[in-house]
């Protein structure tokens, strides 16, 4: 395709329903891959926030917003480490998806990830809507650079800020270097997506067990997490043990979200739960990744 084609979403990836297709194993006799990401992110303090948890008395959108951004600033100060205690206890690995900007500016969290040997990945170098970052492939570039030079070696995942995308964004991940992207919430095994030069792997991300979606969009309480992590794992290993193939699931946290006094427990609950399941295991995108091109070599 040419490098300037608008390629349209319906058009990187033909619909193939889950139904019929090739059995997916898993090694150790596992039947669900859950993966755990723990978004870590930069706001900027002099523009709109990302998200608010409180309006202005008069409307608008203040600047600076310090309720907002403070209320945000609080993951990364107090409720990260709060949560990083729950996903010791439970010894299990994590992805960081973290902004490029994030890297510098909380360097105590980026060393904290990289002691546990967690998976760094891409997620924007500000928390900023891809369509509106001015030159993307020098953001996705400014990126990986800093998460490379941290790590030692550069990232293979890709998490859009929000989940969001250009038209250009696969064709890019791809040409700088990227082998997997999750903003394709459209599956619950990974999936290929044609780009302008070679396909980039989906791996199953989730809008559901997502704590963005469950607290700041449905306003549900707190123990919703459990719950639906508990009652999605138990329909994702049902279909897999129907099928006989394997399933992935995502388990999506935010520090200034899920790591706040009184929600935090049903994360640890959740865990609990999912690792009580001798079929489930705990993976990292990229291990997913591998897995899936080798079950997928020969086709």
């Amino acid at each position: 395709m040419p490098s300037n084609a608008r390629i349209r979403p319906s058009e990187r990836i033909d619909y193939d329903p889950i139904e019929g297709r090739r059995a997916l194993q898993l090694p150790g006799g596992a039947r669900v891959a859950v993966w755990l990401i723990v978004n870590i992110e930069e706001w900027s303090d002099s523009e709109p926030m990302p998200r608010t948890v409180l309006s202005p008395p008069a409307g608008g959108v203040p600047s600076p917003d310090v309720p907002n951004w403070a209320w945000h600033e609080y993951g990364n100060r107090v409720g990260f480490w709060r949560m990083l205690r729950v996903i010791d206890r439970h010894e299990i690995p994590a992805v960081l998806a973290v902004n490029g900007s994030a890297i510098s500016a909380y360097p105590q969290i980026t060393e904290a990830a990289l002691q546990r040997r967690w998976e760094f990945m891409g997620h924007g170098f500000t928390q900023k809507n891809m369509q509106k970052v001015p030159d993307e492939r020098l953001d996705i570039q400014r990126t990986r650079d800093a998460i490379t030079a941290v790590v030692g070696k550069p990232p293979r995942g890709w998490l859009g800020p929000g989940l969001t995308e250009t038209w250009e964004t696969p064709d890019l991940l791809v040409e700088e270097g990227y082998a997997y992207v999750c903003d394709w919430v459209l599956d619950d095994q990974p999936t290929q997506l044609r780009t302008r030069t070679t396909p980039i792997v989906n791996v199953p991300y989730t809008q559901e067990c997502n704590d963005v979606a469950m607290m700041l969009i449905q306003h549900h309480s707190a123990e919703e997490y459990r719950r639906r992590a508990a009652d999605q794992f138990d329909q994702l290993l049902a279909d897999a043990r129907a099928d006989d193939s394997a399933r992935v699931m995502a388990l999506v946290v935010h520090p200034y979200i899920m790591a706040a006094p009184h929600r935090l427990k049903y994360l640890d609950q959740a865990l609990e739960y999912i690792r009580g399941h001798a079929e489930a295991t705990f993976l990292t995108g990229e291990q997913i990744h591998d897995w899936y091109q080798g079950q997928t070599a020969s086709e």
